[in-house]
């Protein structure tokens, strides 16, 4: 049996009474530190962080406004307070292969400490090393190899002199080196008197000095030897005394860092190098005078440099908790920078810089993952880190193959950290559907609630969070007027009155404009007129497109009649969304009914402007006709129903109701309440089911009606189902309260025809049958007078003439 209730004003509107707020002004409220609301969220957000195994990062979802940004962050950073800081992690040169860096891990703050040793054993070293071979003593040691290098020299060719002499050859000096001439009386005998000589004696003499010749190549490979020897030894010198400064120097860092194994190993190898390039700093004050190298970003002390890459030391302590704002590839994995140098791109370690999964390592990184997916390659890039536990720096243009330069491989960093990804609910359908990935990095879905139940305790909760929010943003305290008022709009912005709204974003906006009219209007409290004036003002703000649609109505330029009766034609409710603004207007449909097959052409789709939902209610609504009335006939109608003056898309199936009506209505012959506007879903029994936007839909025909001036008659009908959804605005509620505007909520189609109507829908016998004074009584009349007149038009005729009286 179809039920029909008028509502009462106080059934329009779940008011919240001052009174039964107990305090002032929320000055006297504490703050609500946890979560309100969100405890399912919180539970998965413990249990996340609690488990260590891999795979086990969190996806936030909800929708916006929620604060699941500030509740995240709260969160992790409680727990990353009580959580030991990560180590360092530095860059440092790989002395057996440049292109390479090793990487060292030292205790949180080591790093920098590392770093500036470095600098100052270099700073150190550019001093003490050309002053070491300065000294006094290194140059007596020097002098002292020399000097003997000298005397081995001299006395070796001095020996081949007077070899020499004994044989009447004089070893000879000259520019080029030395050579051999014979003498005469310890002369040396010129060309013209060796020439007068016999060819005996020029024999002789020529047999001796090839044999002095001799004698005096051994001399010289000799020496050669000793020449290489003594720079051996200068060489050894050489580093003996780079060795002892700089083993000197870096006693204290030995000693210092004599806990880190790794330290100490790369100490060794920048020792060595140190004594190996000890030259470097010899010549660093020749390398000054030329202004090239003074441009020169690469220098030979830059390998020794130390490149903090991650430096926790600055953390007060705890674990880091990391949001990074723009999460491309880059800024998630890292990057090795270049640099412009003589027309040359070139690189080293030093250009190496992190990215936020070494900043969050050993913490909690937060990403929007919105951001992460639309940058190219950050979602590999954070996958494949997570997978392989592992921050890998690549550079992106070698791996597209964009450049061809000197680039590097440096080592990979250990990866020890929660992801935490905030999103939207749809994008987490999606990546579990379509990424196989997903569900093994992303384990844990934290779902963030989008109302509370309004209940006493709740309301006196949801008030003190009022409060923690009024002194987080610095404002005015509130009254309790406010406090009731912002409740009342919180239960609006749930759509639903039984509901508070957990979309903070919307709470704290609408705080900060309560308390802007406050201060201008001199109040030293937000009251409730404040609030009042923030929602006016907003809609003022808003609704500029509202103000035309209506216009267009009021001005008849859209036809929707608000007086009268009218056969097959009906007022139906729409909602438009204008971003955070929504709004309602009537629209009439119509519908015509005539003989035919059976088939209910919804226009809407046949012009490709109607959505599925949409087609899916008027297919509702046709077999709710067929099942009802067309037991044991054909159902012979062909009916059209529009959406009169539409020329966008129409969706949803909160029209379907208005719509069958409007047909019953062209099926009967019996016409329509124009004063009334209907909305409502129909299910194939005929049951009315509820819809969304129900308050700006009766609101939107109610403005309308008041501008062209009530008269007691106008009203709105809609599903029972929908009773706790109204939080009606004020102006609506009175008018209902005095008469001059009706809702109604029903369950049943025949409930809404009988109030449309003001005759009986009619209830069927044991036979199926309705009485003829009712509503589906002459529906069902009609529709039998259509498959006679159906089963007529489709007899078969016979040719005249036609002896075995064949069909034609």
């Amino acid at each position: 049996m179809s039920a029909a209730s008028e509502l009462k004003a106080e059934q329009l509107y779940q008011s919240c009474d001052p009174a039964h707020l107990w305090f002032h002004t929320t000055a006297e409220l504490e703050d609500l530190h946890a979560a309100f609301g969100q405890a399912r969220a919180l539970d998965a957000l413990q249990f996340g962080t609690g488990v260590r195994h891999e795979g086990y990062n969190l996806y936030v979802m909800g929708t916006s406004g929620l604060g699941k940004h500030t509740t995240v962050r709260r969160v992790l950073e409680e727990l990353a307070a009580s959580q030991p800081r990560p180590p360092d992690w530095c860059y440092v040169n790989n002395f057996r292969n440049a292109h390479q860096p090793c990487v060292l891990r030292l205790p949180a703050g080591g790093g920098s400490g590392l770093r500036d040793d470095m600098q100052a054993l270099i700073h150190d070293l550019r001093t003490l090393l050309p002053a070491a071979f300065e000294g006094e003593e290194y140059r007596a040691r020097v002098q002292e190899l020399n000097d003997e290098f000298k005397a081995r020299e001299e006395k070796s060719f001095n020996e081949v002199a007077e070899e020499a002499k004994k044989r009447q050859i004089m070893l000879l000096r000259t520019p080029g080196g030395y050579t051999l001439a014979p003498i005469r009386d310890d002369n040396v005998l010129d060309p013209k008197e060796f020439s007068k000589l016999s060819d005996a004696e020029k024999k002789e003499i020529e047999e001796k000095t090839e044999e002095m010749r001799q004698n005096l190549r051994r001399a010289i490979h000799q020496i050669a030897g000793w020449q290489q020897e003594h720079g051996k030894r200068l060489e050894q010198l050489n580093r003996e005394t780079a060795s002892a400064v700089v083993s000197r120097c870096m006693d204290a860092l030995r000693t210092h860092y004599r806990h880190l194994p790794e330290v100490l190993a790369y100490l060794a190898e920048v020792e060595t190098d140190l004594v190996d390039h000890a030259d470097d700093f010899r010549q660093e004050d020749e390398d000054k005078s030329s202004p090239l190298e003074l441009l020169q970003r690469f220098t030979p002390f830059n390998r020794y440099q130390v490149n903090v890459v991650v430096d926790n030391g600055g953390n007060q302590g705890g674990a880091p908790v990391v949001y990074e704002n723009n999460p491309t590839y880059l800024n998630l994995i890292g990057r090795i920078e270049h640099l412009a140098q003589l027309g040359t791109l070139l690189t080293d370690f030093t250009l190496i810089k992190s990215g936020a999964l070494h900043r969050a390592s050993g913490g909690y990184l937060i990403l929007d993952v919105d951001k992460v997916l639309i940058n190219p390659f950050a979602w590999e890039g954070l996958k494949r880190a997570l997978r392989a536990r592992e921050v890998r720096i690549q550079s992106l243009e070698q791996m597209l193959s964009l450049v061809s330069t000197i680039s590097l491989e440096p080592a990979p960093i250990p990866l020890d950290i929660k992801v935490v990804l905030v999103g939207d609910r749809l994008l987490y359908y999606l990546l579990n559907k379509y990424d196989p990935e997903f569900n093994l990095l992303f384990k844990v879905e934290s779902d963030f609630a989008e109302d509370i139940e309004r209940t006493p305790e709740n309301t006196l909760l949801y008030a003190r969070l009022i409060a923690s929010l009024q002194r987080r943003e610095k404002l005015q305290p509130m009254d309790r007027s406010a406090v009731a008022r912002l409740i009342e709009y919180a239960a609006r912005l749930a759509e639903d009155g039984e509901k508070l709204s957990l979309h903070m974003g919307g709470i704290v906006d609408l705080l900060r404009e309560s308390d802007y009219w406050a201060r201008r209007a001199g109040a030293d409290v937000i009251r409730g007129e404040d609030v009042e004036q923030t929602i006016v003002a907003r809609v003022r703000r808003a609704d500029q497109v509202r103000e035309r649609v209506h216009e267009s109505i009021l001005r008849e330029i859209r036809l929707v009649d608000t007086e009268g009766s009218m056969t097959g034609r009906i007022n139906g409710l729409a909602v438009v969304q204008l971003g955070k603004y929504a709004f309602g207007y009537p629209s009439r449909i119509t519908a015509t009914a005539r003989l035919g097959d059976g088939k209910v052409v919804d226009i809407e789709r046949e012009v490709k402007l109607g959505g599925a939902i949409h087609s899916k209610g008027v297919l509702i609504l046709s077999s709710y006709l067929a099942s009802r009335f067309a037991h044991d006939q054909p159902l012979s109608l062909s009916a059209s129903l529009v959406f009169e003056q539409s020329y966008e898309p129409v969706e949803g199936d909160s029209a379907s109701v208005a719509e069958l009506c409007a047909l019953l209505s062209a099926l009967a012959q019996t016409p329509l309440r124009q004063n009334l506007a209907v909305t409502g879903s129909i299910n194939q029994q005929g049951d009315i089911q509820a819809i969304g936007g129900v308050n700006e839909k009766i609101e939107g025909f109610f403005d309308i009606c008041h501008a062209r001036g009530l008269t007691g008659n106008h009203g709105v009908i809609i599903p029972e189902a929908n009773l706790k959804h109204l939080m009606l605005r004020k102006d609506v509620v009175a008018a209902v309260e005095q008469g001059q505007f009706h809702v109604y909520a029903v369950d049943h189609a025949d409930a809404a025809m009988e109030i449309l109507t003001g005759i009986p829908a009619g209830v069927a016998d044991a036979d199926g049958r309705f009485l003829p004074d009712t509503v589906n009584g002459r529906v069902q009349e009609r529709l039998s007078s259509l498959s006679r007149l159906w089963k007529k038009f489709r007899q078969p005729e016979r040719k005249a003439g036609d002896e075995h009286g064949d069909p034609v």
